[in-house]
Formats: C-alpha cells, sequence, structure tokens
C-alpha cells in the first residue's frame, strides 16, 4: 500500500508544480511582415491581446476580459511601446516608423491588436536590419514570426535583430524554422508529456494483467520506432494540409482535444486498452496535435512563395525535437525498467501526474472562451 501513496504523491506533486503551466498550447509570438523595398514600404504588426494585457495591464477592470473599449483607451500606450521597441536601421542611415490607428485581427488562437506599419528608409538602402525586442522582458520565450518580400525569420530573446536584403538575393528560412519547430515541442509541455506518456510503457511488456520488463532493448526500439513514425507521419498530414490553407479547426475545439489526447494516452498505460496497437493511438492523436503545429505557420502570414520551405523547415525541427526526447528517454528508462521504482513512480506516478495535469489543461481550454465586447 505504501509504494501506491508514494506514487500518488508524486503524481499530486508532479500536478500541482506542472498544472498552471501551458494552459493555452501556443506559445506567446506575434507577426511582423515588412514587405520593404528601397526607400521603405507599408507593414503590419500583429500582436496577441494577451500579451499586450501582462505588458501594460489593459483590462481596467480586472474581470479578466479585455474589451475593444479597453484597448481602445491605451491605443496610444499600445502603439508608442511598440514603436519603442522596433529599430530598422538601413545600411544608409536609421529608417523612420510610423504607427497608424490599431486594427483587430483574428488569430487561431485568439484577437491581435494590428498596428499598420509606414515605414521611411533612404531610398539608396540595400538592406534594413530589424532589431525588434517588444515583449522578451515579459515571456522570454516570446517569438516573432517575420515575414518580408520572399524572407522569413523567427526572432527570439536570444536572436532578436536580422538583416534583411532589398535586393534579389534571398535568404533561406529554413535554418530558422527547424530550430523554431524543435523550441516548439520542447516548449510545448503538452505534446513532450503526450510523447512520454506513450514511451513510458515501451520498455515494459504486459503479462497476466501486468506490467513485465521486456529482456531485450530491440522489441522496446522497434514499438518506440512504430509509435514516433505513426506520430510523425500524422502531425506531418494535418500540419502540411493545415497550413496550406486547405484543413482547417479552430484553436477552441482542437487544443482541449490536445489535451484530452494526453489524458487518453496516460490513462492507457494505467488501464491498457489498446496494447501493443499504441502506434494506432499516435497516429489519431498525432493528427489532431498536427492542427495545433500548424497555427504557428497558418498564423505567420506567410506567402505561398516561401510557406513551403518554412513548412518543410517547421516540420524537420518538429521531428529532431521528438527525436531528441525520445534519445534521451528510451536508454535511461531500458537501463531501470526492472525496478520498483519504474513501475510505481514512472509509470503508475507518471502517468496519473500526466493524466491530472492534461485534465486541468482541458478544463481551463474548454471554459477559456474568448471573448470580445
Amino acid at each position: 500500500m505504501k509504494p501506491r501513496r508514494r506514487a500518488a504523491g508524486f503524481a499530486l506533486l508532479i500536478a500541482l508544480g506542472a498544472g498552471r503551466a501551458a494552459f493555452a498550447h501556443k506559445p506567446s509570438e506575434s507577426h511582423l511582415a515588412l514587405p520593404l523595398r528601397a526607400g521603405g514600404g507599408d507593414g503590419r504588426w500583429d500582436i496577441a491581446i494577451r500579451d499586450l494585457d501582462d505588458a501594460l495591464a489593459l483590462d481596467a477592470d480586472g474581470d479578466g476580459n479585455v474589451t475593444w473599449a479597453e484597448v481602445r483607451a491605451r491605443e496610444a500606450a499600445i502603439a508608442a511601446t511598440a514603436a519603442s521597441a522596433l529599430k530598422l536601421t538601413s545600411d544608409r542611415g536609421p529608417c523612420r516608423l510610423a504607427v497608424a490607428r490599431l486594427e483587430i485581427a483574428a488569430h487561431s488562437d485568439g484577437n491581435y491588436a494590428s498596428l499598420p506599419l509606414a515605414i521611411d528608409c533612404p531610398a539608396a538602402a540595400r538592406a534594413v536590419v530589424v532589431d525588434d525586442r517588444l515583449l522578451f522582458d515579459v515571456d522570454p520565450r516570446h517569438r516573432v514570426l517575420v515575414s518580408a518580400r520572399d524572407q522569413t525569420f523567427v526572432l527570439s530573446r536570444a536572436d532578436h535583430a536580422r538583416e534583411i536584403q532589398l535586393g534579389p538575393a534571398v535568404a533561406s528560412s529554413i535554418p530558422g524554422f527547424i530550430a523554431e519547430g524543435a523550441l516548439h515541442i520542447w516548449a510545448g509541455l503538452d505534446h513532450v508529456l503526450f510523447l512520454l506518456a506513450l514511451l513510458l510503457p515501451a520498455v515494459l511488456r504486459r503479462e497476466d494483467g501486468h506490467w513485465a520488463p521486456l529482456p531485450r532493448l530491440r522489441p522496446a526500439l522497434a514499438d518506440v520506432a512504430r509509435i514516433v513514425t505513426a506520430f510523425s507521419v500524422a502531425h506531418s498530414l494535418t500540419l502540411s494540409l493545415a497550413a496550406l490553407g486547405l484543413v482547417s479547426l479552430p484553436a477552441r475545439l482542437t487544443e482541449p482535444a490536445i489535451a484530452a489526447s494526453v489524458v487518453i494516452a496516460s490513462i492507457n498505460n494505467l488501464r491498457p486498452v489498446f496494447g501493443r496497437d499504441r502506434w494506432l493511438v499516435a497516429f489519431a492523436l498525432g493528427l489532431l496535435h498536427g492542427f495545433g503545429f500548424s497555427s504557428v505557420l497558418a498564423d505567420g502570414g506567410l506567402t505561398a512563395g516561401h510557406l513551403l520551405s518554412s513548412l518543410l523547415g517547421f516540420n524537420l525541427g518538429v521531428e529532431l525535437g521528438q527525436l531528441a526526447v525520445v534519445a534521451a528517454f528510451v536508454p535511461a528508462a531500458f537501463l531501470v525498467r526492472r525496478s520498483v521504482a519504474y513501475h510505481r513512480v514512472a509509470l503508475i506516478g507518471g502517468s496519473t501526474a500526466i493524466a491530472l495535469v492534461a485534465t486541468v489543461w482541458f478544463v481551463a481550454r474548454v471554459f477559456e472562451i474568448p471573448q470580445w465586447s
């Protein structure tokens, strides 16, 4: 009885510690469109209302619902904060930036303040350095998806400046999106926990209604290969279809569904239903996760010309991120698979904790319905 109590206590501690994290699957990000040419041009900057609320306390009455009137009341502060955080410097001198009257843009994860930008650069400029420092102090994980002519890239706190070529030379967007795809896996706790829930029993087998350790590593690797391949094929399919605009599901459906998928995968470890056919579960639920991944690209305002390269890079980064999780977990799990700690703490306690955390996410995502008035 004591091992069960210890496992339950372990699960509760993890759930309490992680329950608040990742209520929303999509990480903090903004979208900066800069179709610049020699002399400047017009641009647009979409910034999530929830992020601006964190930075500027837009919710004046504290009711948890930022209204259109509250956004309008702080429009000058929003424009000034954005303009002061974005610096555009050409090879012929600084560019002047003016922010027009803000609008509202609907993205997959909620409402964004959309700021039209008027940019004036020296006529002889051939390159412009974009330096964006907005929101990194509020959320160090914040990302800025930049679309500039035929160039796309991602800015982060550690890499917040990038040069845009105004001439014919085009920088590849693939490396930046490979990194973004890998970071999306490592920073997206729901995807990591989903993978772990599927991997926990990979070094075990069912015998007479109980989990028993596998005698050799090869069957475990074969099971992992089936699971990861099924998950990868499924999320790649829906990621591609959604990012290309061929299929679409709103975040208010996909986000609770992703949380529910984590619950299902975890409970299956405690009360197995699917057995060695867990790869089918990985495929079916991977279809949902692909829609979650797609929001990063679909909301980025990428044009068809460089959406494919960004999609390729992001998907490759997701695969590399998954493989890193697998490579770190499976060998360690195999070494300790025979121990009581692995059965009680990792499999039972860990699966219970993951199910509890994902249940909290599910409830939060179902009832966190965006309102606008």
